[in-house]
């Protein structure tokens, strides 16, 4: 007889964002996704973090982040890694829009598919739960 599945705990889901961000996503940077802009751990959580609180992560969570997230923003960090390692986000365009919330960066100039200057929002699903993110890159 197998067991349901159990859900995945917050705790989980903070762990998996931290492996991310952490170990994977610098060492794909150093590897094979060279073109990425950043290369350190730090950076990675900026840009993610930003990304899903819709500015400057410490506006919208106490430090340390990574002990403050909710399950929810847990899960759309996870999300969003596994969407910047896929190449299925345009990662520069979330650093440069990272960096222009946070005052070091002029306004960012985001390019679509077709190489017209666009931002809009992204609306989504995240296993089951409706999420939106900023992002000038979906």
């Amino acid at each position: 007889m197998t067991t349901p599945a159990q859900p995945p705990r917050t705790a989980d889901m903070v762990s998996r964002y931290m492996t991310l961000t952490k170990d994977v996503m610098p060492r794909l940077a150093r590897t094979t996704h060279s073109d990425w802009p950043v290369r350190n751990d730090h950076c990675f959580q900026r840009i993610v973090l930003d990304t899903i609180c819709g500015g400057v992560w410490y506006d919208h969570l106490h430090r340390p982040a990574y002990k403050n997230l909710t399950f929810q923003q847990a899960e759309r960090a996870v999300w969003l890694c596994d969407k910047i390692i896929a190449g299925d986000v345009n990662f520069a365009a979330l650093n440069a829009q990272s960096l222009v919330w946070r005052g070091k960066a002029g306004p960012a100039k985001l390019l679509g598919q077709d190489g017209a200057a666009r931002s809009r929002s992204w609306s989504g699903t995240v296993q089951g739960t409706r999420s939106t993110i900023s992002d000038p890159g979906f």
